[in-house]
């Protein structure tokens, strides 16, 4: 039996959480990806939980401990990323397409890198393009804090 809808979906999910994880050197505890697609627009985030903080992507040195390596943030690292993550969202959009399925404006994306689980939260309404001052960026920011708010 041949691949279906679903397992190119996930395929193309998996790329985004190995991008990440390579980002991290995999060395995180959880990965959180944001993607979305709205009003033509791709915007993308991510940021994780190491050593038991969240933590943006360019503040991973932040909350390294003693002994461990530092880890390469730079901004080509940063765009790096960013960018094969927004090129998975666009084959996400013709994988979509090609099979007549409706695309998500948001996924975010949780991987328990410890129990090499996925969770994925999908919505297909709009989100913030009809909002004068909301950006994807803003969306990505909240759900970062609300991450952060619940740290232990």
């Amino acid at each position: 039996m041949g691949k279906m809808f679903e397992d190119y979906f996930s395929e193309i999910q998996a790329d985004m959480v190995s991008i990440c994880l390579e980002y991290v050197g995999k060395r995180a505890e959880k990965i959180y990806i944001y993607c979305s697609f709205e009003d033509g627009m791709i915007s993308s985030g991510f940021f994780y939980k190491v050593n038991s903080k969240i933590v943006k992507k360019n503040k991973l040195n932040d909350v390294i401990v003693d002994g461990q390596k530092k880890y390469d943030v730079s901004i080509p690292r940063q765009k790096g990323a960013i960018n094969i993550i927004n090129d998975d969202i666009k084959a996400l959009k013709r994988l979509c397409q090609e099979h007549q399925k409706e695309m998500p404006t948001q996924i975010k994306l949780v991987y328990d890198v410890i129990s090499n689980r996925i969770n994925a939260d999908y919505s297909y309404d709009i989100i913030f393009s009809d909002d004068q001052n909301k950006t994807a960026y803003d969306v990505l920011d909240e759900w970062y804090q609300l991450e952060k708010s619940n740290e232990k």
